[in-house]
């Protein structure tokens, strides 16, 4: 028995005790059917050969949606996480105005924001100098302009948190960098019982961090939090 023969009897033995080996490969068994097709002639209909083709292409799609489910999954946690980071670096500051600094600085860093602005309505001008030392965080506007902003010339009703893209930010909001905000989502605020509404903006460079077709439950998370924490600097 020369060389040859003992590694194909080595081989035929390899495959018999291990069958899964042909089996879970792809491209084997692609190659197996090809040859048995060829086998039959062009003149045979392989109604087995058709339904394996049917399933393994079943098989592909489910494979693709399972990878999508695992990575939307993903992404959400991630996305969680992110907000709970954002939501402990917000609570530890125990001075109102280092509370808004950090909402302007760490935190934005945390939700990989460019800008985060907060608004608030009030019937008195900005003039107070906390006002003017925290300009680049805070503002005040009229009331009724939160309603306004969020609305947007729609005569849809307000969402607690609305999500869009732009062709350029809003003045009034961003200043010098409005030029540059491409993204932006807004949080309503609700203070309690006496008080005006509040805004909470934040604005991206890039275009597609928010749209309206994602989802909003962590945004939406993020602003109940900022609200009770805001209620107790306001009182």
């Amino acid at each position: 028995m020369n060389t040859t023969q003992r590694l194909e009897d080595s081989l035929r033995e390899t495959l018999i005790s291990r069958p899964d080996m042909v089996l879970d490969d792809k491209d084997l068994m692609h190659a197996l059917i090809a040859a048995n097709e060829r086998a039959m002639g062009g003149n045979i209909i392989d109604l087995r050969g058709v339904a394996m083709e049917r399933l393994e292409a079943r098989l592909d799609r489910l494979e693709d949606t399972h990878r999508s489910v695992i990575a939307a999954a993903y992404e959400n946690l991630a996305g969680t996480n992110q907000i709970h980071r954002a939501i402990l670096r917000m609570l530890d500051p125990v001075e109102f105005e280092a509370f808004l600094r950090d909402l302007g600085a760490e935190v934005a860093q945390i939700l990989r924001v460019d800008v985060v602005r907060l608004v608030l309505e009030s019937a008195q001008s900005d003039d107070d100098p906390a006002i003017k030392r925290l300009g680049d965080v805070l503002s005040v506007a009229e009331p009724g302009f939160t309603e306004t902003y969020m609305r947007d010339g729609r005569e849809a009703p307000v969402r607690p948190v609305s999500l869009r893209q732009l062709q350029i930010g809003d003045p009034r909001i961003y200043g010098d960098k409005a030029e540059w905000i491409k993204s932006e989502a807004c949080l309503r605020l609700d203070f309690g019982p006496g008080r005006l509404p509040g805004l909470l903006v934040m604005g991206s460079e890039d275009p597609h961090q928010f749209t309206p077709q994602q989802g909003t439950d962590l945004l939406a998370f993020f602003a109940g939090v900022f609200e009770r924490a805001m209620r107790r600097w306001l009182s």
